[in-house]
């Protein structure tokens, strides 16, 4: 499968993912309840016998159904679904306010019927059928959503409708119809159906994950949803690690030292930040830069490799595991160079590649603003090391991942930086080495959230000053950038006298399905105002302009060994299954659910 296909199903989990729908607050719900039940109660009553008699049935039937719906959701979330990850209060008001809403149309529509046939029998037929409507919806959410087991699913189901059904116990004369022995049956006869109807359902649904990977889809739909709905990692990265394998992945650190004092570095793991909200590596780059700024107190970028979602990290161990290793490396003493060249650039097609030497390390950025920059294959890595051992020289390739707004052809794009990156590498070699200075610093904007598309890292900006050329790189934690913002930036601080440059991003997907759009993200510039980001650059910028100072470099590249990666072959799965699972339910609700709905209707008619 392709990276572009694999990628495609990926946007696709990421924007159902984000469209999720959110619930009221509890204060919402219980004034649309206490409007619904009180409103649907009595206009259901009068519909056939306008009096004021049945208005004050209605009334205190609607009342009673409100206080008996309120009660049952405080037993049930402090009782049954009191342990479950996803059912408190607020999501069992909300269930029974949605079942409520169907019960209640049909109850109006039983209400219209028996004045147009002037047969008050009629709407406690009705009653009942609404009755099965909301057992179906109840049990079908919770048996789907809740992590209770059978038992506490048929209690949760079944609690507010019997209690809500109580009244009708002792209000049946007072609106002149007489309850049949043959509704109770009925009423038994649909929990039965509504049993059997969501099993099926379930069964059907479980299936395609069975077979397609050995997990029942509704299971890892739960994950899913403990995820989205309470920041819960665990559930989700259980099939993360049973579906991931480990591999020796390597870490390099380019890292500026003045007396000996680590002021700034960059960070560049070979692993890739996702796939998505606090999952896996998503907050990886942030990660890294918070706990080693807090280490050495310097300043930390963590831009973009040239790696895909084929080395996401499968769980939270896994990165404490690589972060330790990163502290770890930096407690070392390396050899350093106190030498660097100019940066130059050289083009290729819409490749646009920049190099400068710290002493033998050539650190590239490879961009393709203003048009689209996606993730870059590993092979382009081990290409550019080849080609930079030809000259002597080892590599720091970073993917700029700085523009996007239109179609991205990865191999189009790997043939324009190999052709590009040559160039670059060899023109850089020929330039001369000088002292260098740097300096760096970071800024966190507060008004700047993850649903706009800040990660939590901020900004971060190093000025390195060789033989009078000033060049300054900018790092966002975000997931790319609108298309035509690289290019202001850069030009905006020509007029702090920075002569070139490069704006990155982490790719952090801890920005990755946080809202809903049809990616299911903002790229940077996407939702914040350009220019308060662009004034928060610029004082970045000032503040390393200010503490610029002669420093000395080394590049440290290490290994760390059996790191479990959920590689691009599992996420592919996950998110294929996750599609064929949605379009399996959508052709078995279409059939099931009306032909239960018709033998209740039809056992309805035959008991009249």
């Amino acid at each position: 499968m392709t990276k572009e296909t694999n990628d495609k199903y990926i946007d696709k989990v990421v924007k159902r993912y984000s469209k999720l729908f959110g619930l009221p607050t509890k204060r919402k719900l219980t004034l649309y309840l206490a409007a619904l039940s009180i409103h649907g109660a009595i206009l259901s009553i009068l519909l056939f016998n306008f009096s004021y008699e049945n208005f004050v049935v209605g009334l205190g039937f609607g009342l009673n159904f409100f206080v008996f719906t309120l009660l049952s959701d405080v037993a049930i979330s402090q009782t049954i679904m009191k342990n479950d990850l996803l059912f408190d209060f607020r999501r069992c008001y909300a269930l029974s306010f949605f079942s409520s809403l169907v019960w209640f149309g049909i109850l109006l529509l039983g209400g219209l019927v028996s004045w147009i046939f002037g047969a008050p029998n009629l709407w406690i037929r009705f009653y009942f059928l609404g009755f099965s409507g909301a057992l179906i919806l109840r049990m079908l959410v919770l048996s789907v959503v809740s992590f209770a087991g059978f038992g506490g699913t048929l209690l949760s189901s079944l609690l507010q409708p019997v209690l809500v059904s109580l009244p009708i116990l002792f209000i049946g004369s007072a609106v002149g119809y007489a309850l049949e022995l043959q509704l109770l049956g009925f009423a038994l006869t649909a929990v039965f159906v509504s049993l059997l109807a969501v099993y099926i359902f379930k069964y059907s649904m479980d299936r395609v994950g069975t077979g397609a990977l050995g997990i029942a889809s509704s299971v890892l739909f739960k994950a899913f949803l403990a995820n989205w709905a309470e920041d819960l990692i665990t559930p989700m990265e259980t099939f993360f690690e049973k579906l991931g394998h480990e591999q020796d992945v390597n870490v390099s650190m380019l890292t500026f030292r003045t007396d000996k004092k680590v002021t700034a570095a960059f960070v560049v793991p070979e692993l890739h930040p996702g796939p998505f909200k606090n999952l896996g590596s998503s907050l990886l780059p942030s990660l890294i830069q918070t706990n080693l700024q807090q280490k050495c107190n310097c300043v930390v970028s963590v831009p973009h490799g040239l790696v895909g979602h084929e080395l996401d990290v499968a769980t939270q161990a896994h990165n404490q595991r690589v972060v330790q290793k990163i502290l770890d490396i930096v407690e070392r003493t390396p050899s350093t160079n106190s030498m660097a060249s100019p940066l130059v650039r050289t083009e290729s097609g819409d490749a646009k590649v920049s190099c400068q030497l710290f002493g033998d390390c050539a650190f590239l950025t490879l961009t393709m603003a203003p048009k689209t920059m996606e993730d870059l294959p590993q092979e382009l890595n081990s290409f550019l090391e080849a080609e930079a051992k030809k000259l002597g020289l080892s590599v720091l390739a970073i993917d700029a991942h700085n523009s996007m707004g239109g179609p991205f052809d990865v191999n189009a794009a790997v043939s324009s930086f190999k052709t590009a990156s040559v160039g670059c590498l060899k023109k850089a070699a020929k330039q001369k080495l000088s002292s260098f200075k740097i300096g760096a610093s970071t800024v966190v904007p507060q008004d700047f959230t993850i649903r706009d598309g800040m990660g939590p890292g901020g900004i971060s900006v190093f000025v390195v000053e060789v033989d009078k050329q000033k060049v300054a790189y900018v790092t966002i934690d975000g997931n790319n950038m609108v298309s035509g913002l690289r290019q202001r930036i850069l030009e905006t601080l020509k007029e702090l006298g920075i002569d070139d440059g490069e704006v990155l991003t982490t790719d952090t997907h801890c920005v990755c399905g946080m809202i809903r759009s049809e990616r299911g993200y903002n790229l940077v510039g996407e939702a914040i105002d350009h220019d308060k980001l662009i004034n928060y650059i610029k004082q970045a910028t000032t503040q390393a302009l200010g503490n610029m100072e002669v420093s000395e470099v080394s590049l440290q590249t290490d290994l760390i060994p059996d790191v479990k990666v959920i590689g691009e072959q599992q996420i592919t799965e996950l998110t294929v299954l996750a599609d064929d699972t949605t379009e399996r339910v959508k052709r078995v609700a279409v059939t099931l659910f009306p032909l239960a709905s018709v033998c209740l209707v039809a056992l309805l008619l035959f008991i009249l």
